[in-house]
């Protein structure tokens, strides 16, 4: 009885324990959040400890100034038409990935992931110099161009897409497919009724994930935008080069609640955490 009573008073101990860590590691994770949300309501210009008091007059600045305006459309249009493009490109690649077995397969996998592993810098450089070759041999205006930021883009958000596409894949149950196909639906009408809807969990993820990965992009687009063509990243990095208060905070926070309300109500409907 006693001995019963020591196992579960140590079983006890170590749920709490384990909760306590978990609970601490989160703590740490968000606290960089947490000061970033409690300095945008800093009413004091430059920012002090204590705060002399609070205001939303810093969310009204980012209304007012145009460089953040322009550069939130920049961005929300890339992170689209490049998350676009993405699925576009990167579904078909993990279907013939996951589906089929052929030379090169391997390497074709590992190229299509390469711009997760390669610095964001180097990438942005490289992209730069091809751009600049392009435009000298070929007269096409695509240096600091709209075209030349979303190729830069979808080359960032393909590896999401197919990463997530073929993990989908990979649990999805082809008997589905076989037993479809057995009562008479051809490969289109097996893959738009059966396929599809398997996973489009990770499809949704993988578009997610694009779009943050875009939206948020900083090296990357320091090397691809023009004269008068800024994204959000960049508008707050020029702003913090003459200013420091906190509506570069506001901003912050306006962008991370879009991202995670969009992420949440996407969950709600389409469960992406079974994927990631």
């Amino acid at each position: 009885m006693n001995l019963g009573r020591a196992i579960l008073d140590k079983r006890r101990l170590g749920r709490y324990l384990l909760n306590g860590v978990a609970g601490f590691t989160l703590l740490y994770i968000l606290t960089p959040l947490i000061f970033v949300t409690w300095l945008s309501f800093f009413s004091q210009t430059i920012p002090s400890f204590p705060p002399e008091g609070y205001s939303l007059k810093w969310y009204a600045a980012i209304i007012e100034n145009d460089r953040f305006v322009s550069g939130f459309i920049l961005s929300l249009q890339l992170a689209l038409i490049s998350s676009t493009i993405g699925l576009i490109v990167g579904v078909p690649a993990a279907l013939c990935i996951a589906r089929y077995r052929f030379r090169g397969r391997e390497a074709l996998n590992n190229l299509l992931l390469l711009p997760l592993v390669i610095p964001g810098i180097v990438l942005g450089i490289a992209l730069y110099v091809f751009h600049v070759e392009t435009e000298i041999n070929t007269g096409l205006p695509i240096l600091g161009s709209l075209l030349g930021l979303v190729s830069g883009h979808v080359l960032i958000v393909i590896p999401w897409t197919v990463r997530l596409v073929t993990a989908s894949l990979a649990g999805f149950n082809r008997t589905l497919e076989e037993a479809a196909q057995n009562l008479g639906a051809d490969r289109w009408t097996t893959f738009r009724r059966i396929t599809l809807p398997g996973i489009l969990p990770g499809i949704v993820a993988a578009a997610m994930f694009s779009f943050v990965s875009s939206f948020g992009n900083l090296e990357l687009s320091l090397f691809l935008v023009g004269p008068g063509r800024t994204t959000l990243p960049i508008a707050i990095l020029q702003y913090l080069e003459w200013k420091i208060d906190p509506t570069i905070a506001a901003v912050s926070v306006v962008q991370i609640g879009l991202i995670a309300a969009a992420m949440l109500i996407t969950d709600r409907y389409v469960k992406i955490a079974r994927v990631v």
